[in-house]
């Protein structure tokens, strides 16, 4: 599972390191080193017009033929093993796929967290769906008539992961970000193989503090590395 994360990187930094070429993002999102489920997050995907976008989303998949988009806050994970097939995220699977960049995530082991980043503290590209659900209590042409939401892909930890947690986001590596985020590729066995877990000895954790279990606790301070034997 994949409950908090942490998403630090200004907007322009995003547009630069994801080859952006169209910014929808209106209001950027404050450093956030608690990211938690409802939250508006970064999502990198490709539009109609086949262009590469930036844009917020709300972490919480509302399937689109959902009543109400009350339910969102609980489908924060989909797992790699079932995103084809389960109702809920099989649309969003086939033909909205994304990219969550974080610079990292928190994972629990014996009710004590740990930060888990890349080695070299390069961004995590996450593998997201994302879907629009249409709120029909309102115009279709108002600001609110549409809501985007998201939901981050997992699978079975890699082996430096597995020993805190036994799931972890699936990673898209850079020489796959295309096919992925490209709405045309429908094959279910080349999507299957451009998600995997972070590559051995690419990702590093350490213990943290246990502040980063109340979401009104924000900031750098949360992801700094706890004494040894701390």
């Amino acid at each position: 599972m994949c409950g908090r994360f942490v998403s630090a990187r200004k907007r322009l930094e995003l547009l630069e390191e994801f080859g952006v070429t169209r910014d929808r993002v209106t209001d950027e999102p404050a450093p956030d080193y608690n990211v938690a489920p409802t939250k508006q997050i970064y999502a990198v995907l490709t539009n109609k017009e086949r262009e590469r976008e930036l844009r917020t989303v709300k972490w919480g998949l509302v399937p689109f033929w959902a009543k109400d988009s009350s339910g969102g806050g609980r489908l924060i994970n989909a797992r790699a093993e079932t995103v084809a097939v389960k109702p809920a995220f099989r649309r969003a699977f086939a033909k909205r796929r994304c990219l969550l960049p974080a610079d990292g995530y928190y994972e629990w082991k014996d009710k004590k967290p740990f930060y888990i980043h890349r080695t070299d503290g390069g961004d995590l590209a996450l593998a997201g769906i994302y879907e629009l659900w249409r709120d029909n209590t309102v115009p279709e042409d108002h600001d609110q008539a549409w809501l985007w939401t998201a939901a981050v892909i997992t699978t079975q930890a890699a082996d430096e992961v597995g020993e805190i947690h036994d799931r972890m986001p699936m990673i898209i590596v850079p020489e796959l970000w295309a096919d992925w985020l490209d709405p045309e590729n429908t094959e279910v066995s080349q999507l299957q193989a451009a998600m995997s877990p972070a590559m051995s000895g690419e990702i590093t954790s350490y213990s943290v503090s246990t502040d980063v279990n109340y979401v009104r606790n924000n900031g750098p301070e949360l992801i700094r590395p706890l004494p040894t034997g701390g």
